[in-house]
């Protein structure tokens, strides 16, 4: 049986102003429905990706705002990735991947699968994390 990751609930204290920056970083809007002043669900995708992450008022968990941590955004160019968001006006953290174990700047010099990253929060502090799969 195929088992997908299709949504991940992300805590805002904020819709609004979460909205704005997953539109700002370039997520498609999925949905933003509201049904009186105590539910609202909105959900946005990554552009390319098949999971979505949602965010609203009385869906019922009880996660603290800025909680989630590493949410893994693949790319198949970091820098390109970097510069994009960056361009957007996304605080964007720098470049780095790790040779030996070791934290270095940049990206992998041989561009290898998995070993670039860069992080982003999003206005709360989720965090999300690039990583480069060329």
């Amino acid at each position: 049986m195929d088992m997908r990751v299709e949504v991940v609930m992300i805590p805002v204290s904020d819709v609004d102003r979460s909205k704005a920056f997953y539109e700002q970083a370039g997520f498609n809007l999925d949905v933003d429905h509201e049904m009186g002043d105590t539910f609202r669900v909105v959900q946005f995708t990554p552009p390319g990706s098949a999971c979505s992450i949602t965010f609203g008022v009385g869906l019922g968990h009880e996660m603290v705002p800025g909680s989630i941590r590493g949410i893994h955004l693949v790319v198949s160019d970091i820098v390109a990735a970097h510069k994009e968001l960056s361009e957007a006006g996304i605080e964007v953290g720098d470049v780095v991947h790790y040779e030996n174990g070791e934290r270095k700047p940049g990206p992998d010099p041989e561009h290898a699968r998995f070993n670039s990253f860069a992080e982003f929060n999003d206005p709360d502090g989720n965090t999300f994390v690039l990583q480069e799969v060329p």
